[in-house]
């Protein structure tokens, strides 16, 4: 594990940090106005079952089972399929943790790729908000929504207030053990994103996936999207090295296509399949390891 024990380097990543939480990135071009996404203390009124989502979620991802969770799904050895069967796939799924949307999955996507395609943004940006949450297929290989869907955080730490409804990790048994409960927990100050176990979920399982096939960029993007207590909260910078901080950015660019687009208008699957399957063969193998 890679330890900053140089304190003019953490001091870099901290300035670093906080000028990128001074940057804003992209903005919200949808009619929905921006304070109405990812209102949870609505939802906890209006849509009780992202509450109890969770609820669940918080409980049950431990250390423990992350370990067992990434032992078993990065051996790759679950199936093979091409990219668009997957978002085929996946149109069977309502993802139970977003308060913002009822559509279909494969609408989602869509819809992403699209607001990214017409601000001209670079191809790779563009298929990755195509298949962002294609790690999603873990629903259909027998996992519950709690550990394929939702926010991701660090787990073998302190959990951060700026997580959602962090009151439920009070049901969670890594918090009697002491070991997991400090700032530090079983990491060191700035040892980089890529030596943390998140909360397992769709981001880790499909970063592994298309890990032989798209850029950097791309695969740091998929694997912390749902990071939303780092990349919008400004939490666990601790955790942070330059380079994470350095393509944090193009997480936030990402995040406006994400979010803001589930306000638009359902796509038409059938007219957009041709560009997004032509899109597809420039990175990706008509089959690949799931």
């Amino acid at each position: 594990m890679r330890i900053v024990n140089n304190l003019s380097e953490a001091a870099k990543v901290s300035e670093a940090w906080e000028e990128f939480l001074k940057t804003k990135y992209g903005a919200n071009k949808s009619s929905k106005q921006t304070a109405a996404f990812r209102d949870y203390e609505v939802a906890m009124e209006e849509q009780p079952t992202v509450a109890k989502f969770y609820k669940e979620n918080h409980e049950k991802q431990t250390l423990q089972h992350v370990l067992e969770k990434k032992a078993n799904y990065t051996k790759l050895d679950k199936t093979r399929m091409g990219i668009w069967e997957a978002m085929e796939k996946l149109n069977e799924l309502v993802d139970e943790s977003d308060p913002d949307t009822s559509l279909s999955q494969i609408a989602h996507l869509l819809q992403s790729a699209e607001a990214a395609r017409r601000d001209g943004q670079p191809r790779w940006m563009i298929l990755t908000c195509l298949i962002h949450d294609l790690g999603k297929y873990l629903f259909f290989l027998g996992e519950p929504q709690w550990t394929v869907v939702g926010d991701t955080f660090p787990v073998g730490c302190q959990y951060s207030d700026e997580i959602v409804y962090p009151n439920y990790f009070a049901g969670n048994p890594d918090i009697h053990n002491i070991k997991l409960t400090t700032k530090y927990g079983i990491y060191s100050p700035n040892c980089g994103l890529d030596n943390v176990h998140m909360s397992f979920g769709h981001d880790e399982y499909l970063y592994h996936v298309c890990k032989p096939y798209l850029p950097t960029q791309a695969l740091f993007i998929i694997r912390y999207h749902s990071f939303y207590s780092c990349h919008t909260n400004g939490a666990y910078d601790w955790l942070m090295n330059n380079e994470d901080v350095e393509h944090m950015k193009w997480v936030k660019t990402f995040n406006q296509y994400d979010l803001y687009s589930k306000a638009d208008e359902e796509p038409n699957v059938e007219e957009l399949k041709p560009f997004y399957q032509e899109l597809i063969a420039e990175y990706f193998p008509d089959a690949i390891a799931w």
